[in-house]
């Protein structure tokens, strides 16, 4: 359920991803562990929507982002030290802090941002990705910032996600969290992966979206909770 979901989030439904953190999370029962497994998934499915998006990306808006998203996942890669016990509630603070930043953003008046500095939002993605992959929406706010058209905007996301998620295998990798059976794990799902990002567009536009949406909100804030037990 959780590959077809990030598969369904690369072409679709960008917000559904936020679901697949705490619910891989209780799966895996372990916060760390599950961060590893999830990444070859996300891999896997970003280089379906890179080609999928190949043709809109503006490259040129994430440079500036660079240096603070890098400084961002250096801290991410020191908390992913700390003990099950402790990383747990971090990692369910990230996705909370995360959310909130979706809902806002979806159930604002406007569908522009003001001009945005990319000191914090790079910090608060490179952090997030690290120790949560959950990024999305500090991503969707800074790129909602540069006023993209929204080809521009999804496309621009997907190489972003593309690049930083190779990045972080390395940081996985020292922290023990990428494995044999990890990578066997990502490979078995990929199929599942494949079938979400082809049933993106799909799913839009068969299934209502306040009732999808609406499943995603009220699945995403019962898991997210749940990490704090």
């Amino acid at each position: 359920m959780c590959a077809f979901m990030v598969g369904v989030a690369k072409t679709g439904v960008p917000g559904l991803s936020i679901l697949t953190v705490p619910v891989m999370v209780l799966i895996v029962g372990d916060a760390r562990q599950s961060a590893g497994w999830m990444l070859p998934i996300l891999c896997f499915a970003d280089l379906f929507a890179v080609y999928y998006w190949r043709r809109h990306a503006a490259a040129g808006k994430l440079f500036s982002l660079a240096p603070w998203v890098l400084i961002g996942m250096a801290a991410g890669a020191v908390t992913l030290s700390l003990p099950e016990r402790s990383l747990r509630p971090i990692v369910g603070t990230v996705i909370l802090v995360m959310f909130c930043l979706y809902l806002w953003r979806r159930y604002r008046a406007t569908d522009s941002a003001p001009a945005a500095h990319p000191l914090p939002y790079g910090v608060a993605a490179g952090f997030a990705t690290t120790v949560a992959n959950a990024a999305g929406p500090v991503m969707s706010l800074y790129l909602l910032s540069k006023r993209l058209p929204k080809e521009e905007f999804v496309a621009t996301g997907a190489w972003f996600f593309f690049f930083i998620n190779l990045v972080k295998v390395p940081i996985y990798v020292w922290q023990g969290l990428i494995s044999r059976q990890s990578l066997v794990f990502g490979l078995m799902m990929a199929p599942a992966a494949l079938a979400g990002a082809l049933a993106g567009k799909w799913v839009v536009v068969r299934i209502p979206p306040k009732v999808f949406e609406g499943t995603i909100i009220a699945l995403t804030a019962v898991s997210t909770i749940l990490l704090f037990r």
